[in-house]
């Protein structure tokens, strides 16, 4: 099918002889079910999942993604993946059926079927601006990360101070670039005296699943 955008929401455009046929079928059936809402707020369960992954990121900076100046924004769940979206489009996209709304505002990530929530590389550009700990690689080691391999020591260029093991990052290049982010393999004290090859930063996501993942990116 054809697809268009309304603002920021991408939907599914329905032929125009379907759109006649859809509404026959709805003048002559009664009893036929309205489509589902497409999208609605996460339940506290949802929400407490969601919220502490992103902690491990950028701690009570969350609060910096809803109170915002700008407008009205809050996250939304449509198909399993959570949204962050301003109330404009929200509303916009709300006139949209489930089964043509491919997305709307900026995919953070999504549940899984076990009820794990992971980040995608999407939400990077809200991550880093609010990080609170950082990796820097060097210019050498910027291509093995982004090939979604982990940091090493040797491509380490700095690494913020009082960062503890298993912490969230933000992975940046040496020239402040926001490359990705992971999860800190070792302290800020172990990397200082650990070997080359250690694994110093797990990598999580990076900016070349833009490429390497384009079709799953939403």
């Amino acid at each position: 099918g054809t697809f268009a955008t309304n603002g920021c929401a991408l939907v599914k455009k329905i032929p125009l002889e379907k759109k006649t046929s859809l509404s026959s079928k709805l003048q002559g059936s009664a009893n036929l079910k309205l489509v589902p809402t497409t999208m609605r707020p996460l339940t506290e369960e949802e929400t407490k999942t969601f919220f502490e992954k992103l902690s491990k990121y950028i701690g009570e900076n969350i609060r910096l993604l809803i109170d915002r100046p700008d407008g009205t924004y809050c996250f939304r769940l449509h198909k399993d993946r959570v949204y962050y979206v301003s109330e404009y489009i929200m509303k916009r996209a709300a006139n949209v059926s489930r089964e043509n709304l491919i997305s709307m505002g900026t995919c953070f990530g999504k549940f899984t079927k076990t009820g794990k929530f992971r980040l995608h590389i999407t939400a990077l550009d809200f991550l880093a601006p609010y990080a609170k700990y950082k990796i820097w690689v060097k210019p050498g080691a910027e291509q093995t990360f982004l090939y979604g391999n982990h940091i090493l020591k040797s491509g380490l260029g700095r690494i913020t101070e009082s960062t503890n093991q298993y912490q969230g990052v933000v992975v940046y290049s040496m020239s402040d670039i926001p490359l990705g982010f992971g999860v800190a393999a070792k302290s800020t004290q172990e990397c200082r005296r650990t070997d080359p090859m250690s694994i110093v930063c797990f990598h999580q996501a990076d900016i070349g699943e833009y490429i390497r993942a384009e079709d799953t990116l939403t």
